[in-house]
């Protein structure tokens, strides 16, 4: 069955100019326009709870894209939920129909923590890629405007040569982050019984997804309490010697990482296929974390020998960051 619900989205509608004095001291206006949003059931397999699906979840910042918001079993109206966001949201749930025939297996392991008691209540909101322009979507954007401009050029290049999805578009995470804080999160808080608060709200992700949840919880440390990244692809691009990638992220942390009093960080790594190359940044992110406060009350950079960069190896660990962010 099909629940229709309506939400506000607001767009910005810039004004033309006609020239006069006045036209151009105007200021962009803002519209507010009902979108209709269909709340469907799930339709794949599952291993715990129940999932509603948006599809097509409407923007004015992004691409439409599909979003699953997971339920437990438990859940219900009368009760409040903290909220766990993840990107790559396609690759959550069910390996039938998955690219790979991998999965995260988010639905029993969150909602195994839940029932045993060791995490809070909390929902899962999965917000799907756009393949093509993934990399884009989740290249954090401040740290990408830091690097020079001959080796942005020259990435850039090089990826329109390589034929593959590598800034296939302007990096675009400034408005991925708005779509999600200005438009889902609202949806969400309005639609479910959730807390709205940056103590129970939190991000996740993995590769490219585990450094758009660390811009994220920078970004908006108002908005995210806790961020998880897993495997975090800290090249940013395909691995290279003298690469300055990781360097520009590491002083944008510096700057911007949010108040280690308030918030909590997870990283985590692999040592086999892609995850190999992340080792040698192992040093530089606990001195990043240290120079910034954070201790093992609050921060995790753990390492994971022989494990690979797949789904299969993420869900043998992801209990272990959700414990960690949402413990009661």
């Amino acid at each position: 069955m099909r629940k229709i619900l309506m939400v506000g989205i607001v767009l910005s509608i810039g004004l033309i100019s006609c020239g006069s004095k006045s036209d151009s001291k105007k200021k962009d206006a803002v519209k507010e326009v009902q979108l209709e949003i269909t709340l469907e059931a799930y339709t794949g397999e599952l291993g715990s709870g129940s999932i509603k699906s948006i599809k097509d979840f409407p923007s004015a910042y992004v691409r439409p894209r599909n979003v699953d918001i997971w339920l437990p079993y438990s859940y219900s109206e009368d009760k409040k939920y903290a909220v766990l966001y993840m990107h790559d949201g396609q690759m959550l749930f069910d390996a039938n129909s998955t690219w790979n025939k991998q999965e995260w297996k988010v639905d029993e392991i969150v909602g195994g923590l839940i029932d045993e008691g060791k995490i809070r209540d909390c929902i899962v909101v999965a917000i799907w890629n756009h393949a093509d322009i993934r990399h884009s979507d989740y290249f954090p954007q401040k740290p990408f405007e830091m690097l020079p401009q001959t080796f942005k050029d020259t990435i850039i290049e090089n990826a329109k040569r390589g034929n593959n999805h590598l800034f296939s578009t302007k990096v675009n995470s400034d408005n991925y982050l708005k779509f999600i804080v200005k438009e889902v999160k609202p949806y969400i808080d309005e639609n479910f019984p959730v807390y709205t608060d940056r103590e129970h709200t939190f991000v996740s992700g993995s590769s490219m997804g585990g450094l758009i949840s660390m811009y994220a919880i920078s970004e908006y440390p108002e908005v995210f309490g806790g961020a998880a990244c897993l495997s975090t692809h800290w090249p940013g691009i395909m691995p290279m010697e003298n690469n300055p990638v990781p360097y520009a992220f590491f002083d944008y942390m510096k700057e911007h990482l949010p108040d280690p009093s308030t918030h909590k960080i997870y990283f985590d790594f692999g040592t086999e296929t892609l995850d190999q190359y992340y080792v040698e940044y192992e040093d530089e992110v606990n001195a990043v974390l240290r120079e910034k406060g954070y201790t093992e009350e609050n921060s995790r950079n753990l390492k994971f020998e022989g494990t690979d960069h797949s789904e299969n190896s993420w869900n043998q660990r992801f209990g272990i960051p959700v414990e960690f962010l949402l413990k009661k």
